[in-house]
């Protein structure tokens, strides 16, 4: 998924759902002491398109990949 054109599918306090990023970096997510039956979490850290540069974190369920095709 790193390097991947992605869609953001949830709207959230400054980036209107739609908005378009950069995947950047992976990360895992921390595992509260009890649920080690869980599987942790992974974050994923999107540069997001628009006039200022800024990164969020997003989980897979929040993000879909665009297919870039050549014409």
């Amino acid at each position: 998924m790193l390097g991947k054109l992605v869609r953001i599918n949830r709207a959230s306090i400054g980036v209107p759902k739609g908005t378009l990023g950069l995947v950047v970096k992976k990360m895992k997510g921390a595992i509260w002491e009890g649920e080690e039956d869980l599987p942790a979490p992974v974050l994923y850290t999107v540069l997001l398109c628009g006039r200022k540069h800024r990164e969020r974190r997003y989980l897979i369920q929040d993000l879909e990949v665009m297919e870039v095709v050549e014409v």
